[in-house]
């Protein structure tokens, strides 16, 4: 069975992560917590981890998805070139899924992944409008968005938006756990 990447970096969003890790993990899918480098990367709560894979490492082949969370201050990771292009490598597989929640949408649209998609992110509107990343027309004021094979999704639907990766991926798992 192929992977699910995690892409962490400085000050990733752990709480974001929480639903869609347990649904990978009911599900079975395996995943690969992917980093720039092999530094230790402190979330924005101070969970720190060591990634199993740095992007020059990553064997393309064993992957069909890519899970994304926000950070506090997501412009340190949109000026690194790097993270971009490992995106961009990713998006380019055939039916590659990506779950993107919070400020992270940002990176998918910076590498051209949501030119013409509908799409939603957790940034204020004037932080939105005043990127020049987006293309408002296809904003779409919901806090989760599928067009395709892209998920978006404000930081707060992080339990809605576990669940519709978990469905897109055709796992099985309980999604009652994660009801009221």
């Amino acid at each position: 069975m192929k992977k699910t990447a995690v892409l962490i970096y400085p000050d990733f969003s752990e709480y974001e992560l929480t639903t869609a890790l347990s649904i990978l993990m009911q599900g079975t899918k395996p995943i690969s917590i992917i980093s720039i480098d092999s530094e230790p990367v402190r979330g924005e709560a101070g969970l720190t981890l060591i990634a199993d894979l740095t992007i020059d490492q990553v064997d393309y082949d064993t992957l069909d998805s890519l899970l994304l969370t926000g950070c506090m201050d997501i412009s340190n990771v949109l000026t690194n070139p790097a993270y971009i292009d490992f995106i961009k490598k990713l998006a380019d597989r055939d039916k590659f899924i990506i779950a993107s929640i919070s400020s992270s949408p940002a990176l998918l649209a910076k590498a051209g992944l949501l030119k013409n998609k509908n799409f939603t992110v957790g940034l204020m509107d004037e932080v939105r409008k005043s990127s020049g990343l987006f293309e408002d027309a296809n904003y779409i004021d919901e806090l989760v968005v599928q067009d395709g094979n892209i998920i978006t999704a404000w930081g707060s639907a992080f339990i809605p938006f576990g669940i519709q990766f978990g469905k897109l991926l055709g796992l099985n798992f309980e999604e009652g756990w994660y009801r009221k």
